[in-house]
């Protein structure tokens, strides 16, 4: 909900696609910046407890929104600040929250928990955007951020509900040398780095599809709030069929083959919104794109967690993660950047060219970078 009434407010207020690039990137820089430190905080501390304070700093930012708006004080700056402050809390609830799913079933059924974890987090990308696009038009925006404030009281519940069985490491090394030690287990492991790289073109080249979505739901298609939450809906639907589907195969063969096929798709779906003439198939391309887009994330998630030794987890994540989010706000910058100067159209499509060029290559030397 948060999500879509920030990206229409920045819109709104500035009619910038630069501005919304920035809003997405700010929100997503923290990632790469301290999300290293955050998976060794991971590794150091109880995750619980870390994930817990994560959701405290972001439900009190989300009411501090809701309140800016609602009397009429909201500012560019503020949107731009609080995005930033959001990003920092989710860069060290990102490790604790990916390192904890591991621990609370068998190895075996990692890639199925992944899945699933996938399946609850798009759900409410479906449902999200529906609501918000009622309650942005009804109520207003101060009611989407208040709404998603109030909700993280569901999850500091969950969280307070269970104890986590990981036990957190005693190391009498500092956060550098913990830091170090991450950095080299995972220079030394190509898979890991193959994973890595493949993650953050994904997203860098990837994610601006979403990113760009007001600017298309708006001056392409001359939608309102609620059109604009319907294209991002249809996002979420693909993404959820996207988590069944891989949790229906479970632990099977030959992962990193399947993602990279599945990120061709989501690059020629890319190019195909870019140029789509008509709503109906701009929509069958954001359904096949959610599909792709988490199916690959689910499956490079799941390589990475049966790759990571349990006292390294926390940091074996976060550098994934680093380069998985890390590119999001990147890509969201460029893209935005480019868009401000020729056609948004031609952007996108670059991008989906150049992402189906690098599935391409990596399918074509899988063995040589051990990806199967």
């Amino acid at each position: 909900m948060q999500k879509v009434a920030q990206s229409w407010l920045v819109f709104t207020l500035t009619g910038s696609a630069f501005l919304l690039g920035l809003d997405s990137f700010l929100g997503e820089l923290p990632i790469l910046l301290f999300s290293l430190l955050g998976g060794v905080v991971a590794d150091r501390m109880d995750r619980r407890r870390l994930l817990l304070a994560s959701q405290y700093l972001q439900m009190t930012f989300a009411l501090t929104l809701a309140a800016l708006i609602y009397f009429n004080r909201v500012n560019i700056w503020h949107i731009l600040l609080l995005s930033f402050l959001t990003g920092t809390a989710q860069s060290f609830g990102g490790p604790a929250y990916q390192s904890l799913i591991p621990t609370l079933v068998e190895k075996k059924d990692i890639p199925n928990a992944i899945a699933l974890n996938s399946i609850q987090f798009n759900l409410a990308r479906i449902i999200g955007p529906i609501v918000a696009g009622l309650a942005f038009s009804g109520l207003g925006a101060a009611a989407c951020f208040l709404l998603n404030g109030v909700s993280f009281l569901a999850v500091i519940f969950s969280l307070s509900s269970f104890k986590s069985r990981a036990i957190p490491s005693e190391s009498p090394t500092n956060l550098v040398d913990e830091l170090r030690t991450g950095l080299l287990f995972v220079s030394g492991q190509p898979v890991l780095q193959a994973l890595s790289f493949l993650a953050f073109c994904s997203t860098f080249l990837g994610v601006p599809l979403i990113t760009m979505l007001p600017l298309f739901a708006k001056a392409v298609f001359r939608l309102g709030p609620r059109g604009y939450s319907g294209l991002l809906a249809c996002t979420g639907v693909g993404a959820v069929i996207g988590a069944l589907i891989v949790a229906g195969l479970g632990n099977f063969p030959n992962k990193g083959k399947v993602a990279l096929v599945l990120q061709l798709l989501f690059g020629a779906m890319v190019v195909l919104f870019a140029f789509s003439p008509a709503l109906w198939l701009s929509l069958l391309a954001l359904l096949l794109a959610g599909i792709a887009l988490v199916a690959v994330f689910a499956l490079l998630s799941s390589l990475v967690q049966l790759q990571a030794p349990e006292a390294m987890r926390g940091r074996v994540v976060s550098i994934y993660m680093m380069a998985f989010r890390g590119g999001t706000p990147l890509g969201s910058l460029a893209t935005g950047f480019l868009a401000s100067h020729v056609s948004p159209s031609w952007v996108l499509a670059g991008n989906g060219l150049i992402m189906c060029l690098v599935g391409g290559i990596f399918l074509l030397q899988r063995q040589k970078v051990h990806l199967e």
